[in-house]
């Protein structure tokens, strides 16, 4: 059965899941509001520091997982802090779990993306070729300057313009999607 730390989560994936996918955004106070909320439930539902551990050791778990797509500029800032708020509630068997199905989750829907997304007045054969060119430019400029520290050259990032862009992810959904599956079939 689901106590109310999982209610919560649920609802505040699915309401970070939803402003993602209006407004390619997260907001600050929803992953704030979060994070104090699994910290306050966790001390009032526990009965030693054990499970304050947890939160805190699921959101570093769920911080640090995400961070390195951050730090390349796959993601952004808010669908890592999404993570990390949702391996507060979870603790960090938990965000390994949901960052990892979120990992398979976004990739699929990063494919999907690319397939179905189709500009108006182009063909969807166009486009597919023309969304898959510009990825496959974007990942070769991004990974560019880490390419050149293997071979001693030094590390400087290279600005990627926004016009480059095939288009932004809703990550927050398959964050969403990762958590709420933890949540559904892990046992408690």
């Amino acid at each position: 059965m689901w106590n109310a730390l999982d209610v919560i989560l649920l609802c505040l994936v699915v309401q970070a899941a939803v402003t993602d996918l209006l407004l390619r955004k997260i907001p600050n106070v929803l992953i704030l509001s979060g994070l104090l909320l699994a910290f306050c439930l966790h001390l009032l539902l526990g009965t030693s520091w054990a499970l304050l551990h947890a939160w805190l050791a699921g959101m570093l778990v769920g911080f640090f997982l995400f961070l390195p797509l951050y730090l390349v500029r796959a993601m952004a800032a808010g669908d890592v802090k999404l993570m990390a708020m949702s391996g507060a509630f979870l603790g960090p068997q938990g965000a390994l779990k949901a960052a990892l199905l979120a990992y398979l989750l976004g990739g699929l829907l990063a494919v999907l993306m690319l397939l179905l997304v189709v500009p108006p007045g182009t063909r969807w054969r166009d486009s597919w070729r023309s969304n898959l060119g510009a990825t496959a430019r974007n990942i070769g400029h991004l990974l560019r300057p880490w390419l050149g520290r293997l071979i001693g050259l030094p590390l400087v990032p290279v600005p990627l313009d926004k016009s480059r862009s095939v288009g932004g992810m809703p990550y927050g959904v398959a964050v969403a999607l990762a958590t709420v599956t933890v949540v559904v079939w892990s046992p408690r």
